[in-house]
């Protein structure tokens, strides 16, 4: 059985531990060729760039050990990544002072959002290794976003671009039903008033009965 049964206080309420690395994901699992990925930078920055998969790696690198929790409820304790600072790569954007928030572009159409204060924590990463070797595509591999403090939905996989906003732009699973901020914690899991995307305005609002 890939789950244990017994509870760990020091798993977030509504949690369960796994020893393995549960697969899940929107759509099938692209083929992106290391030698030809970009990273882009682009939206209301002083600074709009891109960088490769080579570029990103010369960078320097952050290593993360910890927990990483999916809102489908597993946990997975002591993981291991490497990266580059998210908060590096912003100070090199140079957003400007009207930025409130972060949307995560990836393949597959999948966004999600965040807000820019949060990315700033000096636990989130651009990752490109997990457990001392590139990660795996089918863990989003070569490039995904990592935000350990939330539902790890909010931690695009196949990252390609980085999108500095003056609005709030709820994502793939936010505009589901899912809650906006996805705090483990706090068992945010689903939001109390589903939102649904206005693609005209591009605006959340609470979708209709």
């Amino acid at each position: 059985m890939p789950f244990m049964k017994q509870k760990d206080p020091t798993l977030p309420p509504g949690q369960v531990l796994t020893q393995k690395f549960p697969v899940l994901h929107v759509g099938s699992v692209p083929e992106i060729d290391p030698q030809t990925y970009r990273l882009g930078f682009v939206g209301l920055i002083e600074n709009p760039f891109e960088l490769s998969y080579d570029e990103l790696r010369a960078l320097p690198s952050t290593e993360f050990r910890g927990d990483i929790h999916c809102v489908t409820r597993w946990s997975k304790k002591a993981t291991y990544w490497r990266g580059t600072l998210f908060r590096t790569l912003v100070e090199r954007a140079k957003p400007y002072d009207s930025v409130t928030h972060v949307i995560q572009v990836a393949d597959n159409d999948y966004t999600t959002n965040l807000p820019l204060a949060a990315m700033l924590d000096d636990d989130v990463l651009v990752a490109w290794e997990y457990d001392g070797r590139p990660i795996e595509p089918i863990h989003g591999g070569p490039v995904r976003m990592f935000v350990p403090k939330r539902y790890f939905w909010k931690s695009a996989k196949w990252l390609k671009r980085i999108v500095f906003t003056d609005h709030d732009e709820p994502g793939f699973w936010e505009t589901r039903g899912y809650h906006n901020d996805a705090d483990p914690w706090k068992q945010e899991r689903y939001a109390s008033l589903p939102l649904w995307m206005d693609r005209t305005t591009g605006t959340a609002k609470p979708r209709k009965s």
